[in-house]
């Protein structure tokens, strides 16, 4: 069976791989369709954490029922995605009902193959059904989960300001269940004038403003000088996030949802007089996911106008430094297969 690998920092490759067989306990699937997006694009550039070569990449991940047990409930032809984070269950993390960040958590794609492939293996309880869902919508319920579960850390209070850092998959997200959960006003930061003005035109985020020199000025303008109540990152730079801190407001609370190589340090001074509350935020739960499918659902998340590209599988190794390239225009690729 053909399969996407990523062999080493700026090469990947179709490569021919013996097609799995379903196991005891497991799922067998046709994949359909397969999301590119951040870490994939870390992976190829060498820059992702936790991340060892060669790597058959792919985790936000819709597909076909080919073969499943019989008490699973699972029919041949059923469209479902997969969350890809496999926790050990027995972990300090797993044990408090945490899985998502495991001790020994082994992601899909990353710590272990993944599905940008045509045939994949998995636990049945990886397996998210997804009826009343596109294959395309399935494929991007991974993606927004990752949002859904920063915001259900951050437990939003109605009515507050909340600024989202980062215009891209995942900082939409925070901000489409920021609203959600009944923000009073939603504001979105980003480097770039285009992406800020894809979030106005497909989700209605109409707030925006470009980071610069002047954006410090223009988000006291916004708040009267208060700055804001949630503030999450999503931009994977330590250098914005180091900057964040002093968005935040006195009291409020600070999500880390990007990730990044660096340490990071605040000046405790400023860290100590809004009385911080600092949280990262890792993967998602299966909450999250019935989150994401059941807004889907409802119309309050709108996933298709997230599509701005698609790719086929052969022609992935070479579609995704041109990805990668053109970032500023790519909200969210998606590789059919």
């Amino acid at each position: 069976m053909k399969a996407l690998v990523c062999t080493a920092p700026n090469a990947a490759r179709i490569e021919d791989r013996p097609t799995p067989q379903r196991g005891d306990g497991q799922v067998l699937l046709r994949m359909r369709r397969v999301g590119i997006c951040g870490t994939d694009y870390h992976i190829f550039d060498g820059s992702q954490p936790f991340f060892t070569y060669p790597r058959l990449i792919g985790h936000e991940l819709a597909g076909e029922v080919i073969d499943a047990p019989a008490d699973s409930g699972l029919t041949p032809g059923q469209i479902v995605t997969v969350n890809p984070y496999i926790a050990c269950g027995t972990c300090v993390a797993c044990r408090r009902g945490r899985p998502n960040c495991c001790a020994r958590i082994s992601v899909l794609g990353v710590h272990a193959d993944g599905g940008m492939t045509e045939v994949l293996a998995v636990p049945v309880g990886s397996i998210v059904t997804t009826e009343g869902l596109t294959v395309d919508q399935a494929a991007m319920v991974e993606f927004l989960a990752i949002g859904a579960h920063a915001v259900r850390r951050a437990a939003i209070e109605p009515g507050t300001r909340v600024l989202v850092t980062g215009a891209g998959p995942i900082g939409i997200g925070c901000a489409l269940f920021a609203r959600i959960a009944g923000a009073g006003s939603v504001t979105l930061l980003d480097r770039s004038a285009k992406r800020l003005a894809t979030a106005a035109d497909r989700f209605g985020f109409d707030d925006g403003v470009v980071a610069g020199p002047d954006a410090t000025a223009a988000l006291a303008d916004r708040t009267d000088g208060e700055m804001f109540d949630y503030v999450f990152d999503a931009t994977g730079s330590s250098q914005a996030m180091k900057a964040g801190l002093f968005t935040v407001a006195n009291a409020g609370t600070y999500v880390l949802v990007g990730l990044c190589l660096d340490d990071l340090v605040f000046p405790d001074p400023e860290f100590h007089k809004r009385e911080t509350t600092l949280l990262a935020s890792r993967n998602a739960l299966a909450a999250d996911f019935d989150h994401v499918i059941a807004s889907i659902r409802n119309g309050s998340v709108p996933a298709d106008r997230f599509l701005t590209d698609r790719v086929d599988l052969d022609d992935a190794p070479l579609a995704i430094p041109a990805l990668i390239a053109r970032q500023e225009d790519v909200l969210k690729a998606i590789v059919t297969i």
